[in-house]
């Protein structure tokens, strides 16, 4: 054939084609006559992306050797990414180092949950930014904030609350809504939600199918949502409007399903629960839930577990899951799984017959974190404080007197420490409190790198705390502490204030300048009306507060209450001073005096420096007894009594 391959090639490319399925058809015809025609496989991997059949577009990168694979790294990225093989598809485009490449390393890094290097990727494009793809970059960029959140790394957020060009499309509105909702902040998410979904329904580029599928995964999380804040019925209405079959992403369509069940306001069968809630998560790749969805999908299956009645089943694969991992530690997933146990040994039973059912399996398992803060959580629920410190007080001991460094962390830990002072604060040992926290910032403030996360929230506790200490270690510390926040973050008005509070003398003079004006803070605050108000006093019972009113010059004096006739006694005289000491005993009365001679030996005898009875005036001296002789009783000495009266 005289045709060479890159005449079929130039040719191939010259074609006026737009329907990807015909230009398919042009380069599969082509490599049946020249199977190495490296232009024409490449032409057939990128029809097959265009079509969506990423799996058949990596076998045939795959099949075109080591060439083909040089040639079109890009595009093997992108194919293996779009195939569910994330983790390969970032090792290759690492090696790219063009910005095509970054971009598919960022979306791979994203979807094997390495949120920390996709966040740093697309830092890096937005400081190279192009109008075309602002939009995809804000997208994407707020995705990863809200997935830091969620998996606990919320201090790697440079944007905590959102601007004004999230708001402009529903998909920066949804992703600023998940990162308020993973914040805790429930209230500011649902508000954002409503703001996503009114300008999804406001775009006329999108078809009606289409919007019902943007607004479906939206929808699920305003189901989550109500559900937090305790709007049942609301959430119930809510679920009961989606249709789980129409979302096509696996893992949304199984936690919608999850969540119309938790959502339920009325007492759904367990057993039909548990039938929709315990699904195998493998059998939803490539659409696999993230690991903090995971956790949360376990537990909830768990749970219907234990709904059912399921509790030696469920105590003994808990214990299979905890095995494998190491204690103590802080993990989530396996604190969890300690809670999920020990609920399964406790078998329903809450409160101090929990606590006789789970004591023993903490002595098997005594470095268990998840089961010791549980056991210290039912001590609080029961009253009994006091033994939820003792408790807490030798498990932290135990860590501490350990050599290891990991367990060394887990004594340390932001969560524990809270714990612990917290307990401290609502018994008002302050000085205890202070202690353990000072203990803990001097242990992290040798560590100044590779610290989890919490530990910066945790130094300005600790600051905050130490700051009414009179000790001169903990003053020190606390200027220690608010020096190195405020040097991490200069606009930190906390870590400002408390630089100023710590050490006035030496801290810069421009430092208040940044902060709030005194007039500013107090400019709502009406001091009368506080002043008439009263001084608040300590609650008699939970939830109450009392006042005591202040005095009032110009209020009239209250009138005496007057007296009940059938309370006054009959020889009653209003001219008369009553006795002082008629609400006592007679005889306890300074003007008793005791009648004959019994009365007055027992007077003198309770009166100090008085005489014995024996030795007083009158009184027959005893008869002194006789000497006692220990012998042998005699033998026949006397009469036997008789039978009769005595």
């Amino acid at each position: 054939m005289s045709t060479s391959v890159g005449s079929l090639a130039s040719l191939l490319k010259q074609t006026d084609i737009e329907d990807h399925s015909e230009v398919l058809q042009a380069a599969e015809s082509t490599l049946k006559q020249f199977k190495g025609d490296l232009e024409a496989q490449h032409v057939k991997a990128i029809a097959l992306l265009k079509l969506d059949r990423y799996g058949d577009a990596v076998k045939a990168i795959e099949a075109g050797g080591a060439k083909l694979k040089d040639r079109a790294r890009l595009d093997y990225a992108y194919a293996l990414y779009k195939d569910g093989k994330p983790a390969q598809a970032a090792e290759i485009a690492r090696e790219g180092g063009e910005r095509g490449f970054e971009h598919v390393e960022a979306q791979a890094s994203y979807r094997t949950e390495e949120f920390k290097r996709a966040a740093e990727l697309y830092q890096r494009l937005a400081s190279q930014l192009e109008d075309d793809v602002e939009a995809d970059l804000r997208v994407n960029s707020g995705a990863v904030d809200a997935q830091l959140e969620w998996s606990g790394q919320g201090e790697l957020v440079q944007k905590k609350k959102p601007e004004r060009a999230d708001l402009e499309a529903f998909e920066t509105a949804y992703n600023a809504a998940c990162g308020c909702i993973a914040r805790g902040e429930l209230g500011q998410g649902e508000v954002l939600l409503k703001r996503a979904k009114d300008l999804c329904n406001a775009l006329e580029d999108l078809s009606d199918e289409d919007k019902q599928a943007e607004l479906m995964p939206i929808t699920v999380q305003q189901v989550y949502v109500l559900a937090r804040l305790g709007r049942q019925e609301e959430a119930d209405g809510l679920a009961k409007e989606v249709d789980a079959t129409r979302i096509p992403d696996a893992s949304t369509r199984h936690i919608a399903q999850v969540n119309g069940v938790a959502a339920s306001a009325s007492d759904s069968n367990p057993f039909l629960a548990q039938r929709i809630v315990s699904k195998d998560l493998d059998t939803l790749k490539p659409d696999y839930p993230f690991q903090f969805q995971r956790a949360v999908l376990n537990r909830n299956r768990y749970a219907t577990d234990l709904q059912s009645l399921k509790f030696g089943g469920t105590a003994d694969s808990t214990k299979a899951v905890l095995s494998k991992h190491p204690s103590p530690n802080t993990d989530t997933f396996c604190n969890g799984m300690s809670v999920v146990n020990a609920a399964a040994h406790a078998q329903s039973q809450t409160g101090k017959e929990a606590i006789k059912l789970i004591l023993p399996v903490l002595e098997k398992r005594p470095t268990d974190v998840g089961l010791v803060l549980t056991i210290v959580q039912l001590y609080v629920l029961s009253g009994n404080a006091g033994s939820a410190i003792k408790l807490l007080e030798g498990f932290l001991r135990r860590l501490e007197q350990s050599a290891k460094e990991a367990e060394l962390e887990v004594r340390y830990s932001p969560g524990l420490v809270g714990t612990m002072a917290s307990l401290y604060h609502t018994q008002g040992r302050r000085n205890h409190e202070q202690r353990e926290l000072a203990k803990a910032a001097s242990h992290w403030k040798r560590r100044t790198k590779e610290r989890p996360a919490g530990v910066l929230q945790l130094l300005r506790a600790a600051g905050s705390a130490l700051l009414d200490s009179p000790a001169p270690e903990h003053q020190e510390l606390a200027t220690s502490i608010f020096t190195e926040l405020h040097s991490l973050n200069p606009s930190d008005s906390i870590a400002t204030a408390g630089l100023i509070a710590s050490s006035p003398a030496s801290a810069p003079s421009d430092l208040t300048s940044t902060l709030t004006p005194i007039d500013r803070l107090i400019s709502t605050i009406d001091a009368p009306s506080l002043e008439s108000a009263g001084l608040a006093q300590p609650p008699t019972t939970p939830g109450v507060t009392r006042k005591r009113p202040a005095e009032d010059s110009n209020q009239k004096p209250r009138k005496a209450k007057k007296i009940r006739p059938s309370r006054i006694p009959k020889d009653y005289d209003p001219a008369k001073t009553p006795d002082p000491e008629r609400w006592l005993p007679l005889r306890d009365r300074s003007t008793y005096r005791p009648k004959g001679k019994k009365g007055k030996a027992r007077a003198n005898l309770l009166s100090q420096g008085a005489a014995p009875a024996g030795e007083s005036e009158g009184s027959r001296p005893g008869t002194p007894g006789g000497e006692v002789v220990k012998g042998k009783p005699q033998q026949g000495g006397g009469k036997k009594k008789g039978k009769g009266k005595r």
